[in-house]
């Protein structure tokens, strides 16, 4: 039997795609090419903006139209011609079911709702539901139909969250988030905080490790406010870590983190990063403004001030690194002048790339109830603004480091020149080099010889 994931938004929903891919792996499905011949199409959706669900709906809407075709029917308001491996699936096998699941924060947001209004939808798997994929994969393998999800009240942890093949993979160890910014869902469709067990963390590790794996992102929605049941903190689980790899002369090199809040980014970690070559020097930690106002009506538990003297002082420690962040325009109330200390901000700061945004008020947020709502226009004119500077500033950055020779992992091969391969650094910039494809999977020291639009280009100098 073959299955199809299509994952939108955050690594976390990456990561969590990747796990139920184990389940189905364990019992030799197969990857379909497209999702038109798949068994099992599974959608993992985001919730943080607007735009994603309207996305994942119009998704609905076209996989209504795959499930008519695959049954026989050809009454369906998407055109045929689109429907074309649907088709042809159908012409070869006949009448074949196709059982369609809809996962993550969207679904925990509307849950019954959403079946209700999409009867397309056979599950509906919210947040704390994904524990019964294993009865779901059955239900599918016997032609059994789909039965209702209880949710459990507490999220569970995956045991392995490996793409497979992949050099580099995601490991989360917390989920949830207490800071409830006033803009943000996730607290609602994730819950609370809850962090994994080191032994566990470890064990995946180790399962990593063994898979030849090398790099690896902790992830979680406030990743450094990490609280083990045992009393460890992000500082001292980050040692634990680093000090396990090792011990066990693991595959794995390189250590990221994903996201960073930075009134949990502590001078213990800072230590932490100073200390051990294992922890890239790319750091994601969000701004999101430079106005202390509107930091405050947005719940941030820092200060402009405090965002400067952190980036100071991490910079003090770990001189080569680099900074991507966060950065939301037209928040309800923003005056002009509020506006330009986020510009103010980024010529202080110098990111070399962002995340930008613009306010998308979200039903349940206490924001989206604020007077003095910005006008779209407005807010798309404001955004052109931090984009064209970011795009400077990021140019900037990048060009400093042309001549210096680094050290990269080699991923994949270029989309745009077989000879080459694509390596990323420890900031987590892209490098394209000429190299055999063999190198793939392997660090390699590689000399920046120019700059191509947001890509190094670069010129192989020796293994390690």
């Amino acid at each position: 039997m073959k299955y199809f994931f299509e994952t939108y938004g955050c690594e976390m929903n990456i990561a969590e795609s990747a796990s139920v891919e184990q389940l189905l792996i364990s019992r030799n499905w197969q990857k379909a090419e497209h999702p038109e011949e798949a068994n099992l199409v599974i959608i993992n959706t985001c919730s943080v903006r607007g735009t994603a669900e309207q996305r994942i709906l119009g998704r609905l809407g076209y996989f209504e139209g795959v499930k008519k075709i695959r049954m026989g029917d050809s009454n369906t308001k998407i055109r045929l011609e689109d429907m074309k491996f649907a088709a042809e699936y159908f012409k070869q096998n006949g009448k074949v079911p196709l059982t369609l699941v809809v996962m993550g924060c969207m679904a925990q947001r509307l849950l019954d709702d959403l079946k209700k209004q999409y009867p397309v939808v056979d599950y509906v798997v919210g947040t704390f539901g994904k524990y019964k994929f294993g009865e779901i994969i059955q239900a599918v393998e016997k032609g059994s139909e789909p039965f209702k999800i209880e949710e459990e009240e507490s999220y569970t942890f995956a045991p392995i969250s490996y793409e497979q093949g992949a050099f580099s993979t995601f490991v989360p160890i917390m989920h949830g988030c207490n800071n409830f910014c006033t803009y943000c869902i996730v607290p609602y469709v994730r819950g609370r905080e809850k962090s994994r067990r080191v032994d566990q963390i470890l064990a995946e590790i180790d399962f990593l490790s063994k898979a030849n794996v090398k790099e690896i992102t902790l992830l979680g929605q406030n990743v450094n406010a990490y609280r083990g049941e045992d009393g460890t903190n992000f500082p001292q689980l980050m040692q634990k870590i680093c000090n396990h790899l090792d011990e066990t002369k693991s595959s794995i090199k390189w250590i990221r983190f994903e996201s960073s809040n930075p009134n949990d980014f502590s001078d213990e970690l800072i230590e932490v990063i100073k200390n051990n070559p294992h922890v890239c020097r790319g750091f994601h930690i969000a701004a999101q403004h430079g106005n202390n106002e509107i930091l405050r009506r947005m719940n941030r538990k820092n200060t402009r001030e405090e965002f400067v003297t952190l980036v100071k002082k991490l910079r003090d420690a770990a001189p080569d690194s680099q900074l991507i962040t966060d950065l939301m325009v037209g928040f309800p109330g923003e005056t002009e002048e509020q506006f330009n200390d986020i510009l103010s901000l980024m010529e202080e700061v110098k990111f070399e790339s962002a995340f930008m945004y613009y306010y998308n008020p979200r039903e349940g947020t206490p924001a989206a109830k604020y007077e003095n709502q910005i006008p779209i226009e407005l807010k798309k004119a404001r955004l052109q603004k931090v984009i064209d500077l970011q795009s400077k500033h990021t140019t900037e950055v990048m060009k400093k480091r042309i001549g210096e020779t680094i050290e990269v992992l080699a991923d994949i091969v270029s989309r745009h020149d077989e000879a080459e391969l694509l390596g990323k650094t420890e900031q987590n910039e892209r490098v394209a080099f000429k190299a055999d494809k063999k190198l793939i999977g392997s660090f390699v020291k590689v000399k920046i010889t120019g700059l191509n639009g947001n890509t190094y280009k670069g010129e192989i100098c020796h293994l390690d």
